[in-house]
């Protein structure tokens, strides 16, 4: 089948994100924002607010363990836009020609419905998309095959192999592809715009 609707992962596809960014400018010390981002505040932590477990209760339990560090694990969520350096260099452009030459455009992120809609806000391109399946919102994460069946439903059950899933984790791109979607696994927007245009769903530049 030939790709007809487009699937976008969003953190470090189409936004840049890296919590680090936060505690650099909160600690004034990038090796200590990467230790604290890897010994108290991890990626591990974090995917529980994505799975749809409550900001107050995570950062609660957190704070428990390390009362001394309570102030910057709940700049984790008063400070979460801070994270974020705009878009990914070049993929607001991409999404807006992609969406120009009238191809069906949607998203599926690992993100806690708690900060969605402010994120979506403060990044208007993501609006753009047709619709976004939030996994704090089902309670499923990547790269769970459930979430990708919830897509395919929410994308109005189009053939799998119809799809093209674009995310920057590889383990997330082999569940989709197992799931029968094709798959790219993201670098950077002119990697991905050649893999558009060879699929005939960009005119070539």
């Amino acid at each position: 089948m030939t790709t007809r609707v487009i699937l976008f992962d969003l953190g470090n596809v189409l936004i840049d994100w890296d919590p680090r960014r936060l505690y650099t400018r909160r600690f004034g010390d990038a090796e200590k924002a990467d230790w604290f981002c890897t010994n108290i505040c991890t990626l591990d932590w974090h995917s529980r607010h994505d799975a749809g477990v409550r900001f107050a209760d995570n950062i609660a339990a957190l704070q428990a363990i390390h009362p001394e560090h309570a102030e910057d694990i709940a700049a984790w969520r008063i400070e979460w836009l801070e994270m974020f350096h705009g878009y990914v260099p070049g993929m607001d452009v991409l999404v807006m020609k992609l969406k120009a030459a009238g191809h069906p455009l949607y998203g599926l992120s690992n993100l806690s419905d708690e900060i969605a809609e402010e994120t979506f806000d403060a990044f208007p391109v993501i609006r753009e998309l047709r619709d976004v399946v939030v996994s704090g919102a089902d309670g499923v994460i990547k790269p769970d095959p459930r979430i990708y069946d919830i897509a395919l439903e929410r994308m109005g059950r189009p053939a799998p192999d119809e799809v093209l899933f674009i995310d920057d984790r590889l383990e997330n791109i082999h569940a989709a592809e197992a799931a029968g979607m094709a798959g790219h696994h993201f670098s950077d927007a002119d990697t991905l715009r050649k893999r558009l245009e060879d699929a005939g769903l960009l005119p070539c530049l």
